[in-house]
């Protein structure tokens, strides 16, 4: 059962309150040191019960699932710039909605990644592959070793390690923020710990109110 934490409890590089929904891993007590932050987003689109995502295919993360998304770039919001990743790596537009923030860090890494996530539940344009994303929809009913039809259910096992812990709160359009350490190991990427939350009912944050 989830119980709410006070502000002090919640890691460096998010901000609350926010009512804990999952969290684990190595060293409960500590998060990795980071100097430096930068921006960026990630897209889902939703069609029913379909989920476009895509492969990369090149740069950070090749081989990795994910939506669509990248850095910000100078004088972008964070909007813009998930709308332009979005069509950049997909062909398409969507009607975006803010979904939640992951903080994201690798231990060793010049900067920390702030990830803002986005999710539509429509689309325009044409789906194509680019020489950065190859999308697929899948199945977010589906269980592990079904199908729905001919669509997989989403593949948690070749997506980022955190990613199994804060994607259902984007399945059930819960907004959420939390932060995820990860250590790499060859080129293999392993989540050594994870924190994750929702903002508390209208209820919860009166009961915290000095």
């Amino acid at each position: 059962m989830s119980q709410f934490n006070a502000s002090n409890n919640i890691p460096p590089g998010i901000t609350g309150p926010l009512e804990h929904y999952t969290s684990g891993g190595e060293n409960a007590s500590e998060w990795m040191q980071y100097e430096n932050v930068k921006y960026f987003t990630n897209a889902f689109v939703f069609d029913g019960d379909k989920l476009l995502l895509g492969h990369k295919k090149r740069g950070f993360g090749i081989g990795v699932c994910s939506g669509f998304g990248g850095k910000v770039e100078p004088g972008e919001t964070m909007m813009q710039a998930a709308l332009r990743e979005l069509e950049e790596e997909s062909g398409i537009t969507a009607p975006l909605e803010y979904a939640g923030t992951l903080f994201f860090y690798t231990k060793g890494s010049e900067f920390a990644f702030h990830i803002d996530i986005y999710r539509a539940e429509s689309y325009t344009g044409t789906i194509i592959e680019t020489d950065e994303m190859r999308p697929q929809w899948f199945s977010t009913t589906a269980s592990i070793g079904t199908m729905d039809g001919d669509l997989l259910p989403i593949p948690y096992d070749v997506m980022w390690g955190s990613d199994r812990y804060w994607f259902p709160l984007v399945i059930s359009k819960r907004i959420f923020q939390g932060r995820a350490d990860f250590e790499k190991e060859g080129d293999i990427y392993h989540l050594r710990k994870w924190w994750f939350g929702t903002p508390p009912t209208t209820k919860q944050a009166l009961e915290v109110q000095p």
